[in-house]
Order: structure tokens, then sequence, then C-alpha cells
């Protein structure tokens, strides 16, 4: 009778258990006798989540372990919004999820009165998290330090006598590291240094280490962002200082307009520190925008002021265009223009399909196939803000992006789902837009992460890929599309280990085995901040290169 109940139990799943997998579940009986069926991953078997004989072998369903439990027993733990923006933590889940065929019944890997306590773990701050999670010295940090020590340098020697030129064109400085700090987040600049990397290097004779070290600078060239951002602003301190020493030989309007500049752009550098900016991303959003469109526009009447005053006369003269092209100033603040401007050309309203399964996650279908590996950004209101996500394509005729409801926007994308959405249509390559660079790797998603993985299964791909996925109540909370999309595989091409099911797993010894058993040459994660960092430790502990998305990617 028990195991007919359970039978009803796992049918009204979804059939993705076997009977005998679930009473082994439960029971914690284990049979020596169950061995993995090793096929071609390119042929297709029947799908299971997380078969009892792949488990045995390999120790991946330890229903009952509280280890990485940040990763389970959350309604969706991460959320891909800000995989370029930030990175939100998960929150638990208040209840239990209950099956889809008996509202009463829930089908754990144990009962509660077998599982052991939860221990509660301080909770670190926010801040902290962002700052100091993967570490003191990642290469985020590295990046920003050289980029401020080398401008800092710069200053000291411009400032002693030694640097000559830096001190005549200190404001000549301050724009170059803008047009750094611009090329560094230029979509379209980053879509075609992407792809020349993964033409260039992603070929079996390029030493590993080479394609890890580009990966993780590429990953984290937000620090290059950063450190110039800073240092533009010392730069225009110190050009303010020096046309303040020399008063006579300038204007008001000039000393004005560069003051003004300056305090645009330290409003802008203050609303991106990373409390403000991961607790009020719009206001972020909206600072960053338009004070840096006003501080544009005012160095564009700088630069027309500086050239066509004579101090001499002090007074302005007519200004031409042979003036102007003999200007470095003015190169630079026209790229800096043309990269500003050319998103916003592709901007589009669009009709979508918005769907909910089950009211905790959102699939927005959009029309036209996209290359695996690239992200894109949406948006209710396009001056407003814009939300990044990752596609998901075959390539072919459509792509969709799946949006779990943790955040305002996302949530009302469940509640009042849209029929038309701005979209940039240039889209954005990310940390997955690098799996092509390996032979072999692993992914690893909780929750709404799965999303940026997807198109790699669904596309030809030149990395051989094993796919992990941990979530809770995935055909209910996230709908048969996706489940079809991850069925099929054979066992240890797609492990799919669903918590409401099989309980919590440790998810970082799961990855390490599967890195280890798949060969990998790396393994990408997207998670929570603190789930991340769980994997990310247990890799480096390996030895094998991981990466995932920071705050600041």
């Amino acid at each position: 009778m028990e195991e007919e109940k359970w039978e009803r139990r796992v049918l009204g799943y979804g059939g993705m258990m076997s009977l005998e997998t679930t009473i082994a579940s439960i029971t914690g009986d284990r049979s020596d006798d169950h061995t993995s069926n090793w096929i071609p991953w390119r042929q297709r078997t029947s799908f299971k989540v997380l078969p009892q004989a792949f488990a045995d072998q390999h120790s991946f369903a330890r229903s009952v372990s509280t280890s990485s439990s940040h990763f389970c027993d959350l309604d969706f733990e991460d959320e891909i919004e800000g995989y370029v923006e930030s990175i939100q933590e998960g929150e638990d889940d208040k209840e239990e999820l209950k099956d889809i065929e008996n509202p009463k019944a829930v089908v754990p890997s144990a009962s509660k009165r077998e599982q052991p306590p939860k221990v509660a773990k301080p909770k670190e701050s926010r801040l902290w998290i962002m700052l100091l999670d993967q570490g003191l010295f990642t290469v985020y940090k590295r990046l920003f330090v050289v980029c401020l020590t080398l401008n800092i340098c710069g200053l000291a020697l411009a400032a002693t006598g030694h640097f000559p030129y830096a001190r005549q064109k200190a404001t000549l400085f301050s724009i170059g590291n803008i047009l750094a700090l611009i090329l560094c987040r230029s979509e379209v600049v980053l879509r075609i240094v992407f792809w020349l990397v993964v033409k260039v290097l992603g070929r079996p004779w390029v030493p590993l280490r080479l394609k890890t070290l580009i990966t993780a600078f590429l990953q984290s060239i937000g620090g290059v962002h950063s450190g110039c951002g800073v240092s533009s602003l010392a730069w225009l301190i110190y050009a303010l200082v020096l046309t303040l020493e020399n008063r006579d030989n300038t204007s008001k309007e000039i000393i004005g307009v560069a003051s003004t500049t300056l305090s645009l752009l330290c409003l802008s550098s203050l609303a991106a520190f990373p409390l403000v900016r991961h607790l009020h991303h719009n206001i972020f959003e909206r600072t960053h925008r338009f004070a840096g469109w006003t501080a544009l526009a005012l160095l564009w009447a700088f630069i027309l002021l500086t050239t066509s005053y004579d101090p001499k006369s002090k007074s302005y003269k007519k200004l031409n265009l042979s003036m102007l092209i003999k200007e470095q100033e003015f190169w630079f603040t026209l790229v800096i223009t043309i990269l500003i401007i050319l998103p916003w050309v592709t901007v589009r309203r669009v009709p979508v399909k918005v769907t909910s399964p089950g009211g905790h996650a959102s699939l927005i279908k959009f029309e036209g196939g996209v290359k695996a590996g690239i992200l894109g950004r949406i948006s209710p209101s396009p001056l407003s803000e814009w939300h990044a996500f990752g596609i998901i394509s075959d390539g072919k005729k459509d792509h969709m992006m799946l949006v779990g409801a943790v955040g305002d926007y996302t949530k009302s994308l469940v509640t009042n789902p849209p029929s038309h959405l701005w979209v940039r249509n240039v889209h954005f390559a990310g940390l997955p837009y690098l799996v092509n660079l390996y032979e072999r790797m692993v992914y690893v998603a909780t929750g709404s992460g799965i999303c940026v993985f997807l198109s790699h299964l669904l596309q030809p791909c030149y990395a051989d890929v094993c796919l992990i996925w941990v979530a809770k109540g995935i055909e209910q909370n996230f709908g048969k599309e996706i489940m079809e999309m991850v069925s099929g595989f054979p066992n240890g091409k797609v492990i799919v280990h669903d918590t409401a099911v099989l309980g919590r797993p440790d998810v970082a010894q799961m990855s390490v085995d599967a890195a280890k058993r798949w060969n990998a040459q790396v393994v990408f994660i997207t998670s929570n901040p603190q789930g991340s960092r769980d994997v990310l430790t247990a890799c480096k502990a390996a030895g094998i290169p991981a990466y995932a998305p920071i705050w600041d990617s």
C-alpha cells in the first residue's frame, strides 16, 4: 500500500522519478547492483531527477545533508537580473512546496522528524558580502588597484614637475580615463572583444592557463571601469586646481563649467558605491545615467570654451572646425559620445508573451533566435530602468528569458504581465559566452540561474558540457517547457536535483565530484553570493578553475 501511494505521488510529479528511486531516497536503502549507463552525450535517453544508482556511485544525493543549505529550501535562490548589474541574495522559503496532484501531500526525501535541525548561521552584512565575498585579492580588486596606482603615479610625477605633458594636459588624462571606463562598459565593444577572444583562443593548442587568465580578466573588467572612474576624478581635481592657480589666464565660465562637471561626476561615483547601488539600484541607475549625460554635455561646452578662449585678449575667438580637430580632447570626447549614443540607437519596443508556470517565475518570449551565451536587457521604461537577464534560445525562431519573481519589477511580470517591452537589439556577451574557449566544462546553476546555460544545450557547442541544476519544485515553478529542455540527456550529462523531492544537497561537493568525473577544465556557477562562494572555495581547494558572476561583473 505504501509503495502504491508513493507511486501515485511520483506520477503526479510528472514521472520524473521511478518508484524504486523514490522509495530508496526515503528508506535509505542502497543497491550495489545499479550501474550508470554511459552513452555518448549526443544520444538521448530517458530523464530522471538524479537517479539513485548514479547518486550511489558518486555520493551526489545526500538528501539529509545540511551543507550549502542556502542553495535549497529557497523559492528562487538567486535573481539573474543583475547578472551584470548585481547579484541579489535569495530568501528562505516560508512554506514547503506542495505536490501538484495532492495539495496536502509533500514529497520530501525524508520526513521532517528525520532531518536534523537547521543550525542558524551568523548573517553577514550585504556590503561585506559584496566587497569581500570572494576574498580581498580578487581579479576585480587587483584591476582596480592597478588602474588607480598607475594614475596616482602619473599625478605624482606631474605634480613634482617630472611629467610636464601630464601637467599641461591634465584635463586630457581625465577624459582619457572616462573613455577607458566607457569602453569597459560598451556592449558593442565588449561583444566584439568576446567574439575575438573565442575565435583566437578557443583552440585546443592554446594553453589552459592563458584561457583562464583571459576569462578572469573579462569577467572582472568592471575593476578597470571603477578604477578609471576614480582616477578621472583625481585628474579633474588636479586640472581644476591648476586652473584656479592660473585663473588670470582663464575665464569664469570655464571655471564654472569645470566645477559643475566635477560635481556631477562625484555624484555619479557616489551613487555607484556598492551599498547604494545594491539597495537602491534604480536610484543608482538614473543618477549614473542622467548625471553622466549632463556631464558629457558640459564637457563639450568646456572644450568649446577652452578652444575659443584667448588668454591675451581675455575674450573668445570665433570657433571653427579646424581649431577643434587639432585638440586631442575633441577626439576623445567624440569617441565617448558615439559609444554612449550607439546602444540607444538600437532600442525598440517589441511584443512579448509572458507566462508564469507557478507564480514564482516568468517566462518571457521574444521573436528571433539568439546565439548561445548572450544576455539581454529589457525595460518597462527605457529612460528609467533596465534589467539584464540570460537568454534561452535554440538559435532559430525565438528566444526566452526566465525571470525569478524576487524584486518589485520581476514580481510585477507575474502579477501584471506586459504585452510589450523595450529591448536593446544589440545583445551583450557575458561569462557564458566564454564556454567555447574550453573543451570540457561543468555548469552549476541554482534556481533561475539555469537560463544562462540552457542555450548551450539547445545549440551546437564546441565544449562538451555537464549541467548541474539545483532548484525547488522544478516542474511547478519553472513549467514543462523548461523541463523538456533539460530532459532526454544521458545520466551525467544533465543532473537535476529538485530539493522538494530529494532534499538539500551539498552542492559544493557535488560540483567538485562532477568536475572530476567529467574531467572538466573549468566550472561556471550562477547562484547567490554565498552559494557561489561555497562552490568557488571547494573548486579552488580541488585545483579546479571556477568562475561565478560578481556584483559588478
